[in-house]
Order: structure tokens, then sequence, then C-alpha cells
């Protein structure tokens, strides 16, 4: 479980502005929550805070009781804390199979590797293929996914995983979604996606830095496809 307690964050230039006021979550372990907002409320920060490429300015953050607020973001990945970009990074000249044991800190067999690719919907045959810009901005995206389930990590951030990926490639990731809230992974997505955003068991959404509403798809999502928050 991942908790977050009276979490702030503002700049340290002059202005100190402030990104986040006093943000309070539980991230309940095999959950899928998903975090949507007007641009500019906080979300993409509330990610980087949560896998340690910005500190909090105050409040803390627990995983599995453990405080990992002062932790940084390799630490943080060592307990499973992983996170994947809007657009995944092309790494020429090496395949996936060579990735998967990069992302994973380890030789795995081709086995483990297999199956990493088979929970993403990808074939064995991928294990050969270069990350080059052959490939479509879905197979990266699954691609990128199965690496980081090769780490073993419990708790995966997305950052609008839909952005820059055919209407076929996002039916297969909200199938992936699917399969990973099945098992044991915990999912946070950033998304202003109505059919991933149904897929959540919490819709948390942010408004200038403040949790403005929180609840389940079936109370919420009337609200914000009224208001033309979600597409």
């Amino acid at each position: 479980m991942l908790e977050l307690r009276d979490v702030s964050f503002s700049t340290r230039d002059g202005s100190k502005a402030k990104i986040l006021d006093q943000i309070s979550l539980v991230f309940k372990s095999n959950s899928l929550t998903a975090i949507t907002g007007p641009n500019g409320s906080g979300k993409s920060t509330l990610a980087d805070i949560i896998i340690g490429i910005k500190p909090a300015t105050s409040g803390t953050i627990t995983l599995d009781k453990e405080d990992i607020t002062n932790l940084g973001i390799t630490a943080r990945a060592q307990k499973g804390i992983a996170y994947a970009f809007q657009q995944p990074v092309h790494l020429k000249g090496i395949s996936v199979y060579e990735l998967l044991n990069i992302a994973s800190g380890e030789l795995i067999s081709k086995e483990d590797a297999t199956q990493c690719l088979q929970k993403v919907g990808l074939s064995p045959e991928y294990l050969t293929r270069e990350i080059n810009d052959k490939l479509s901005g879905g197979e990266l995206k699954r691609i990128e996914i199965a690496s980081v389930l090769a780490r073993n990590a419990k708790i995966i951030i997305f950052d609008e995983p839909e952005a820059g990926i055919d209407l076929w490639s996002f039916d297969n990731l909200v199938k992936v979604f699917k399969k990973l809230k099945s098992d044991n992974v915990t999912l946070i997505i950033i998304s202003h996606q109505e059919r991933i955003l149904k897929l959540a068991d919490e819709i948390i959404v942010l408004d200038g830095g403040k949790i403005k509403q929180k609840g389940t798809p079936a109370k919420l999502l009337p609200q914000l496809i009224r208001r033309g928050s979600c597409n």
C-alpha cells in the first residue's frame, strides 16, 4: 500500500508557487486509481513526487508502512515503484530482449521475458526485434510496459498512456490494463480517457494542486462527461 500524507510541493524559484497543496491519498494494493483534472492541476508533478524525481516540499510518503519520503528515484525503483513515460524512449540497436534484461537489472531467461511480452499481448517473436522507428507507437508502449513488468514492479504509474497511439493500439492497451489489474499490481494512471477511467476502482480529480473530488467511476464519470473533462 502506498500512502501520501499532507504532501505539498512548491517551486524553488523566487516565486515559490505552490503546485500541490496538502495531498493525502491511499493507493491500495492490487487496485487501479485514475488521476484526472485540467492541464496544470498538478497531475504530472504528483507522479514525479511519487517516483522520486521531485522531492516533496512537505508531507510524508510511505510504502507498505515504510517511510520513503527521503528516498531517491533509484531506491524507490528498487522497492518496486515504476514509471511509464508518455512517449517511450527509442533505443536504436537494442533488441527487446536486451531491453528487458536492462530493465530487470539481471540476465533473465527467454521464458521469463516471453511471459512479460505475453502479458502485454505481444508474441515471443518480439524478443529479437530491434527497438526502432519500424515499431508502431502502440508496440513501443506495450514493450515499455513489458520492461516495467520485468522489474517485478508492484506499483506502476502511467502518465497519459493513450498519447500518440492509434485506436487499435488503444484497444489493446485497455486489455493490458484489465489484465494487470487482475494481477498482483497496483496501477496509477493519469488520463482523460473515459474508457480508462471506467476501469478504475477510484478516480481522483485534481484542480489547482488540490483534490477536488474522489470517488468511484459510477459516481464521478457522469459529472466529468457533462463537464467535458474526459473523452
